[in-house]
């Protein structure tokens, strides 16, 4: 299990049109939020992407760099940056299912195809979003089971502008008995 004010696992992994994401290398002032989805296939993950795309710049504005993972292939990363119109948010792709389970995401099945007629792949991992400092410990996170009620983005600028005001440290680091 991850823990809040530790080192994550380390995560490098081609991006969209080019480049590399590695999470050691990135430079922003306050961290990167790292939002884990599904896929191409899942239609809330393009609704709740079309929604972090619209707060790229804001969280650049309070020194936070944002990108978007799956284990899809290349193909349909950019499927999915070209369906919710991205120009600000990048996308990562081809995310090993054994990095995924390193960062506490849980993996599902393929039931065939969604609502909207795409194939689910074999495998793939289920959403998670992930504040991350500059020195790539744990500040926040969230990880579902299911696509259904994810955190919003807008509530994350909301606890992030909190956070810088009271310089508010990352909470559940407590590690010893109970």
């Amino acid at each position: 299990m991850l823990m809040p004010r530790q080192k994550t696992p380390d995560l490098s992994l081609p991006l969209v049109g080019g480049g590399t994401f590695d999470l050691s290398a990135e430079t922003s002032e306050r961290g990167t939020v790292v939002c884990f989805y599904r896929g191409l296939h899942c239609p809330i993950c393009a609704t709740y992407l079309t929604e972090f795309e619209k707060l790229v710049d804001q969280f650049a504005e309070r020194g936070i760099a944002s990108v978007a993972i799956s284990s899809d292939g290349e193909e349909r990363a950019a499927g999915m940056k070209e369906k919710i119109g991205a120009t600000k948010l990048r996308f990562g792709y081809d995310l090993p299912l054994a990095k995924a389970r390193e960062w506490g995401l849980y993996i599902s099945t393929s039931r065939g195809k969604t609502s909207i007629g795409i194939e689910e792949p074999a495998l793939f991992a289920e959403p998670g979003l992930f504040l991350i400092n500059p020195d790539q410990t744990l500040y926040y996170m969230s990880v579902q089971t299911m696509p259904f009620v994810r955190p919003h983005f807008r509530e994350l600028l909301g606890a992030v502008d909190f956070a810088i005001e009271k310089n508010y440290p990352a909470r559940g680091e407590y590690e010893g008995p109970v």
